[in-house]
């Protein structure tokens, strides 16, 4: 069972994500904000990263870049999942390493079909 990180500052937007991958058969391990999100990494393996942007402590960007410095994590896909939809913030999620870019609200069914396009 390929495991997702979720990683999201609002307890309810996590409670959403979660139970649309679980309803889909990820295990989920939720993170409140990057470091959160980086420490939980480095505790098991991660299939899949998918980050909020705008977080207190570090934001999605900083989250991706920090891990796409460790060799484990080169390869992860890392999804922005945010409300940020401007073309200068995607331009700076590819450009930090992330995969690809949804923006909030999210369709359940989209969210699911982008996942198993990117996860290996």
């Amino acid at each position: 069972m390929p495991v997702i990180l979720t990683v999201d500052d609002s307890p309810s937007m996590r409670k959403m994500v979660s139970f649309t991958l679980i309803g889909a058969g990820y295990k989920v391990i939720e993170a409140v904000d990057g470091l959160d999100a980086f420490e939980k990494a480095q505790d098991q393996p991660i299939d899949l990263v998918l980050t909020d942007q705008n977080m207190p402590r570090m934001d999605g960007l900083g989250l991706t870049r920090k891990l796409r410095e460790h060799p484990r994590f080169k390869t992860v896909p890392i999804l922005m999942l945010t409300t940020e939809s401007c073309d200068l913030m995607k331009q700076a999620g590819r450009a930090a390493g992330a995969t690809g870019w949804l923006v909030k609200p999210f369709d359940p069914s989209r969210l699911i079909e982008v996942i198993k396009k990117v996860i290996k």
